[in-house]
């Protein structure tokens, strides 16, 4: 975990300009394939931010608005995969009113990652498991979802299932096996 100001929730309830205006944007000319016109212009984008030293990067499109969209997305994401908030597993371990709570729907993960308050959610699932110490028999039932729920969620976006798997592998746990 980052030794950052805080925790995630600090960061991602930032609207995007917000977000960004705490960033070091870098643009760059990304090699590969895209034509002669990749190579002429700067259009991949590196975001670095300050507070946390975390990074998002985009270069597949030639459009250096799309690339920054794409860049800051994946920041937010990498914000949840690594900074944790507290959590009390003695009460209520999902708030009604989190995104989190909008995401579990009966019996399993619900929302779609295009939704704006996904990173959220995934940070808010990895805090509970994190707080069950990556144990997902543990973590599943404070959740309201069977084991294999839990670990369907994990695996829905490959991002999210390689950030877990580096989490359990830091661990000394077992990877976790792709359910689709």
């Amino acid at each position: 975990m980052a030794d950052g100001p805080g925790d995630w929730r600090a960061y991602l309830d930032l609207t995007d300009e917000a977000l960004l205006a705490q960033c070091e944007v870098d643009r760059f000319r990304a090699s590969g394939p895209g034509g002669q016109k990749r190579n002429k212009t700067d259009s991949a984008v590196r975001l670095r931010h300050r507070p946390t030293a975390l990074t998002g990067e985009a270069n597949e499109s030639r459009s250096q608005h799309e690339n920054r969209a794409r860049a800051l997305r994946r920041l937010r994401l990498e914000i949840a995969f690594v900074l944790r908030a507290p959590v009390y597993l003695d009460g209520d371990a999902v708030a009604s009113s989190s995104p989190l709570a909008e995401a579990l729907s009966s019996g399993r993960f619900a929302m779609s990652p295009r939704n704006a308050r996904y990173p959220a959610a995934i940070a808010m699932l990895f805090d509970v498991i994190e707080a069950c110490g990556w144990r997902l028999a543990e973590a599943a039932p404070l959740l309201g979802l069977s084991t294999s729920a839990l670990s369907r969620a994990l695996s829905a976006e490959d991002i999210v299932f390689r950030a877990a798997n580096e989490r359990r592998t830091a661990l000394a746990l077992p990877t976790l096996r792709a359910d689709r």
